[in-house]
């Protein structure tokens, strides 16, 4: 199989959606439960993916991870990580610095890593007629590549931003990137995948 090319993998370019994934404080803030190493550094990309999502008339579609204070609905996911996300307690929060604008969509109650499990992702998706995912957010091994295979099961074409996701290593970030990159999206560079849908983009010196 030949390197896919991203430009025949586009749907209608105009039928796109920007899904940024639990950049909630408990995945992303320093010191919580589950943060990703570096979590932080991954959002001025998104920032700056949703500002010009915003410019194009793209939706920004936020999926929130939030669990009952009795921890009824984590089910075996508590044999693997620690209580997370918790309504109410403020980790469950998406990160100040990427607050969702009132124009946003934002999909609550994700219980399961797999944003479209027991949520309403793929009907918006579907009623607004969304073809293409532009895939930001943590965790790159953990909740991006759930969702991803299972957008792509739903024939989503991904696209899936380097820049814009960080896993719980390095090690399992590039691991989640290589197989996702195989039969289940385009992954790319922040640059590369704006210019696809015409966006434009900065990109931290550091991240570059």
């Amino acid at each position: 199989m030949g390197k896919l090319e991203p430009r025949e993998l586009i749907g209608d370019p105009e039928k796109t959606a920007l899904l940024v994934i639990d950049m909630q404080n408990d995945f992303v803030r320093p010191g919580a439960p589950l943060a990703a190493p570096r979590a932080m550094t991954i959002v001025p990309v998104i920032d700056s993916f949703a500002v010009e999502a915003r410019r194009r008339g793209f939706p920004v579609v936020f999926t929130q991870e939030q669990h009952r204070a009795d921890e009824s609905d984590f089910g075996i996911e508590l044999f693997f990580e620690p209580p997370h996300c918790i309504e109410g307690t403020g980790g469950d929060d998406i990160v100040a610095e990427l607050a969702p604008q009132p124009a946003d969509v934002v999909i609550r109650g994700k219980r399961r890593y797999d944003a479209f499990q027991g949520t309403d992702l793929d009907a918006w998706l579907r009623a607004n007629g969304i073809q293409n995912l532009l895939i930001t957010g943590v965790c790159t091994d953990i909740c991006v590549i759930a969702t991803v295979q299972r957008a792509r099961n739903l024939d989503y074409r991904c696209f899936v931003i380097e820049e814009g996701i960080e896993g719980t290593s390095s090690d399992r970030h590039q691991a989640a990137l290589r197989c996702m990159s195989h039969v289940f999206a385009y992954v790319g560079g922040a640059e590369e995948i704006a210019g696809l849908f015409g966006m434009h983009v900065r990109v931290p010196v550091s991240l570059s």
